[in-house]
């Protein structure tokens, strides 16, 4: 048996690279992708990506998600509860209103039942999209809006919404049971904020009539 080509197939992807963390989209390119796949009625990737912002789930969770897990019976639900296969915690997440209408239009385009997975695979042999496929959907997102690849990922997607209630509320805890994060510690790297609020606290005090 050849052992340096076992040991070659089973290093990490990232194993020698620089891999930085990934920016999350800003609300106009949100919006400005939700309408494009809107008017070309591209169903699939707008479930897709209306549900990767929602549920904040890692891509691996978020392209093995059946039909049932976003669902009760015909109608779509307003809140999923999910068991992450990394964590093997429960995350719980809201479904908006404009995802339930993405979902159920995609889910009756493609004719789908409970127990289906929501993205199927194109591919044969495969069961549902794999994280591969959903990586390079991404990508084509991020050239749609004429952004860097290299500062964006499908990680990304996890951080918009996580990154958004943090600025609004700065609830780190909320943040936390919203991410499935173990520890506090985590979500404060996870979201980069020592940098951010280091400036936060800086401008404010530009206006400190004791701050030199």
């Amino acid at each position: 048996m050849d052992t340096s080509a076992s040991n070659a197939h089973h290093e990490p992807w990232n194993k020698g690279k620089i891999v930085g963390q990934m920016a999350p989209f800003k609300i106009k390119e949100i919006w400005a992708l939700r309408v494009r796949l809107q008017m070309e009625r591209r169903l699939r990737e707008l479930a897709l990506f209306n549900l990767g912002i929602d549920s904040k789930l890692r891509g691996c969770d978020l392209v093995a998600l059946k039909v049932r897990d976003v669902s009760h019976g015909d109608q779509l639900a307003s809140r999923a509860t999910i068991l992450q296969s990394k964590t093997k915690r429960p995350v719980q997440f809201e479904i908006t209103a404009v995802t339930r209408d993405a979902l159920s239009a995609w889910i009756k385009q493609a004719a789908l039942r409970s127990d289906d997975y929501l993205f199927p695979s194109r591919l044969h042999g495969s069961p549902h999209l794999g994280t591969r496929q959903y990586a390079k959907i991404f990508r084509h997102w991020v050239d749609e809006l004429g952004l860097d690849r290299s500062e964006y990922g499908t990680h990304s997607m996890r951080r918009n919404k996580a990154t958004l209630i943090y600025r609004r509320t700065k609830n780190l805890r909320a943040v936390q049971l919203l991410l499935g994060h173990s520890k506090l510690e985590s979500t404060v790297r996870y979201l980069g904020i020592e940098v951010d609020d280091a400036l936060e606290i800086s401008e404010k005090r530009r206006f400190d009539p004791g701050y030199l």
